[in-house]
């Protein structure tokens, strides 16, 4: 398969978080092709700290999602996926892994016409490691809603190149506004 570079720009710019999912479920054999997908995601040391708990199930789903008022996608969406990083494999790091994995999870679902939209899990640890059964040492970052969108977000706004780039150091303007 050959790509255009310019294909691939647009796929990146094109990607959104998806808050209305359809009612379809998805079928296994995608759900781990994203997954499989999602490995080869950087980490330090190539650890690969991460796991993934897949949630079909409403009610769990649903307890997720009334854990925040950001999570309530979950309630919509047919799949959560609860990214978990193993703190005691990747002590410095494991967030940061886990953040990587993540965006793989949505890019790849993207590829797939999948939508996702991005639920920290930070806020609600303890709460998330009862629900899904996670070990202690497992650090539930994320959960990612995952299903056909059932809408097509307009681009938000970003901040220009002049109000964020800088050259060598702090304060150094590389682009002149």
């Amino acid at each position: 398969m050959s790509c255009r570079v310019e294909d691939l720009l647009e796929f990146l710019l094109t990607r959104r978080s998806i808050r209305q999912f359809k009612p379809d479920p998805v079928p296994d054999d995608l759900i781990l092709k994203v997954l499989d997908l999602a490995r080869y995601a950087p980490s330090a040391g190539n650890r690969q700290p991460w796991v993934f708990v897949v949630v079909k199930d409403p009610e769990v789903r649903g307890k997720l999602a009334s854990l925040r008022s950001g999570a309530a996608p979950l309630a919509r969406a047919p799949v959560g996926i609860v990214v978990a990083c193993d703190r005691s494999t990747s002590q410095l790091s494991y967030q940061v892994d886990c953040a990587c994995v993540t965006m793989y999870i949505m890019l790849a679902a993207h590829a797939l016409g999948l939508g996702t939209v991005w639920i920290q899990a930070l806020a609600n640890t303890e709460e998330i490691q009862k629900l899904v059964g996670l070990p202690e040492n497992y650090v539930p970052v994320a959960i990612v809603a995952l299903g056909y969108p059932a809408e097509k977000p307009q681009p938000r706004p970003r901040k220009p190149l002049e109000e964020i780039v800088y050259l060598n150091r702090f304060g150094v303007r590389m682009i002149s506004s």
